[in-house]
């Protein structure tokens, strides 16, 4: 069982974050999660990013997928972790229940980090935001690299604790402390970040 951590009192750890200057970045939540092996670990923190999703767009905040898009025989990541996020195929699309949207943005990613040589930082400049509320996967891989290129470009970050998961290396909780320590990144939940964007 994942455990999670966030603020006892509810909305606490979101003082002073203003929805406007929110982005939504949702991190390699790709493919169809039911029915496959890591269903028991991924469906439950989908849910919860297609909840932000629906949350966000609603008071038009950002909604920016940074999906893998891996090229085989020459992307050395498929060396360490083997075949996935092969770009252009089903599996590096955002997860069917996140409902793609036009007016969504979606960041092809070629490494681990979203902001390492993508057009992230210009989008994000473009879209003036200044705070990127992150989710998605793994936590202590890529949305780990994302938060440190996040924190080096001066962004403030709030992690969504239960929209995001850990099934490759390490551990959840030692993840998320490990970036709010480091990367002074806002912990919260799913039920916060929503009440912050209906604010």
């Amino acid at each position: 069982m994942v455990e999670y951590i966030h603020n006892d009192d509810m909305d606490a750890g979101l003082a002073g974050v203003k929805p406007s200057d929110c982005a939504l970045l949702v991190i390699d939540a790709l493919g169809k999660v039911e029915g496959t092996p890591l269903e028991d670990v991924l469906l439950a923190p989908t849910n919860n990013i297609a909840r932000l999703c629906r949350a966000a767009r609603e008071k038009g905040i950002p909604v920016v997928f940074a999906n893998d898009a891996h090229f085989e025989g020459i992307d050395h990541e498929l060396d360490l972790w083997g075949r996935h996020g092969i770009a252009g195929t089903p599996e590096a699309q955002p997860s069917p229940q996140l409902e793609l949207q036009d007016g969504d943005y979606v960041v092809d990613k070629p490494k681990y980090s979203a902001f390492f040589q993508t057009r992230l930082r210009s989008l994000l400049g473009d879209l003036g935001a200044r705070t990127l509320v992150m989710c998605g996967f793994d936590t202590n891989i890529c949305v780990k690299h994302t938060a440190a290129d996040a924190y080096f470009n001066r962004f403030d970050i709030v992690l969504v604790d239960d929209a995001t998961g850990t099934f490759l290396i390490g551990d959840q909780r030692e993840g998320l402390e490990y970036m709010q320590k480091c990367y002074a990144a806002r912990l919260a939940s799913t039920d916060e970040v929503v009440r912050l964007f209906e604010s």
